[in-house]
């Protein structure tokens, strides 16, 4: 009778075990999916890493900016530089991420990671940096929910307005505001791309005096610019009325924010990258150890940012 009762009493706490990890996961998906849906219309108020510079003393700089009053090249810049997919992909780069991790097992220098631009978002917007493979898990969850609760053009507005552009400084507005005493609708090519070349070492590196690696870097973006406007790399960040031809909205005097809808030619002439050149590119190339041809910067000794495996 006593082994009997013993194998109930196991029983029952085995239910209430599996009862509770049960209500756990049901408050999880739906409390995260809510989450989600609610960034859809609203602005993240504060993320993780925000409260981490709060918590270090700094002071924050955020200035939100509606994706239809970012410069054009801004966006282009960042699909340049973080994810030629990012209009065709679900949510993961599965080519970068198999390539990331190739890199990580044979060691040495690894210039890119395997993060989307839509991993990325998930991360800075509803959770921390580091944490390893949990954060990872948290953060595929999450990216799922991203594409499939939220537009393309949500993602990238969202990224762009919380990534981290400098110490305390957040998004590519107030980035645009402390590099170059202007805001993020009057973009050059040339300083869309070099805000870009800063996202991956916000902290270690500057957009306006920026070293060697990373002004060459940033040549490399504003060459990759042309390639994603001209195959169209981007078209799914306008609607049905921008999309014949999303260079030719207006770009108004520094100081002022764009307006949606109007039509004139940007000054800026382009410039021409090789026919070899394409976005993503990073991807393929093996971790240089000599120069690549090309306008792709080469390795430096400069700690690089590994957002994948």
């Amino acid at each position: 009778m006593a082994r009997k009762g013993a194998r109930k009493t196991r029983r029952g706490g085995a239910r209430r075990i599996f009862g509770w990890l049960l209500r756990f996961i049901l408050v999880f998906v739906l409390g995260s999916a809510l989450w989600v849906l609610l960034y859809r219309f609203v602005p993240p108020p504060i993320t993780f890493t925000q409260i981490g510079d709060l918590i270090g003393g700094r002071h924050l700089s955020r200035d939100w900016m509606p994706l239809d009053q970012i410069d054009d090249d801004m966006k282009r810049a960042a699909i340049a530089a973080e994810d030629s997919k990012f209009c065709a992909h679900w949510g993961f780069d599965q080519d970068a991420i198999a390539a990331a991790m190739r890199r990580n097992a044979d060691g040495g220098g690894v210039i890119r990671g395997g993060s989307t631009i839509s991993q990325q978002t998930a991360k800075n917007a509803f959770l921390w940096q580091g944490g390893g493979y949990f954060r990872k898990g948290l953060e595929a969850w999450f990216t799922l929910l991203i594409e499939n609760l939220w537009t393309k053009q949500r993602i990238m507005e969202v990224y762009l307005n919380v990534a981290e552009t400098g110490i305390g400084t957040y998004g590519v507005n107030a980035g645009a505001h402390r590099y170059f005493r202007h805001d993020a609708a009057t973009l050059s090519r040339t300083e869309a791309a070099r805000i870009a070349a800063v996202l991956p070492l916000p902290k270690r590196r500057e957009a306006t005096t920026p070293g060697g690696f990373t002004r060459r870097y940033g040549n490399s973006i504003a060459a990759r610019i042309n390639v994603v406007q001209r195959e169209g790399l981007d078209a799914c960040l306008y609607g049905e009325n921008d999309k014949a031809a999303p260079a030719e909205r207006e770009v108004p005097a520094p100081g002022k924010r764009a307006k949606a809808g109007s039509a004139t030619p940007k000054q800026e002439a382009p410039a021409t990258p090789p026919p070899s050149e394409t976005p993503g590119a990073e991807y393929e190339q093996p971790a240089p150890e000599t120069p690549p041809a090309g306008p792709t910067p080469p390795a430096s000794s400069e700690p690089v940012d590994v957002n994948g495996f």
